[in-house]
């Protein structure tokens, strides 16, 4: 344990950090990198959604549209 903390420690130093800052830091990493909702979820929300039943305008005509605006 002792040995851990002291090559933390180490690390701290060679950022320029106290080794509590170096801790926040990593600690706000590693919570940033996690998921920020439930991989579970993903499908019922996709089923959800496709269960819905709204009007949409013929696809040909929006890529016309969309293409009209773009043209200089």
């Amino acid at each position: 344990m002792e040995e851990e903390v002291h090559r933390y420690r180490r690390s701290a130093t060679r950022d320029g950090r106290t080794l509590s800052e170096w801790v926040r830091q990593k600690q706000r990493r590693a919570a940033r990198a996690e998921p920020s909702g439930s991989i579970n979820r993903l499908p019922a929300e996709i089923r959800a959604a496709a269960r819905h039943d709204f009007p949409t305008g013929d696809i040909d005509r929006m890529l016309r549209e969309i293409e009209s605006g773009h043209r200089t």
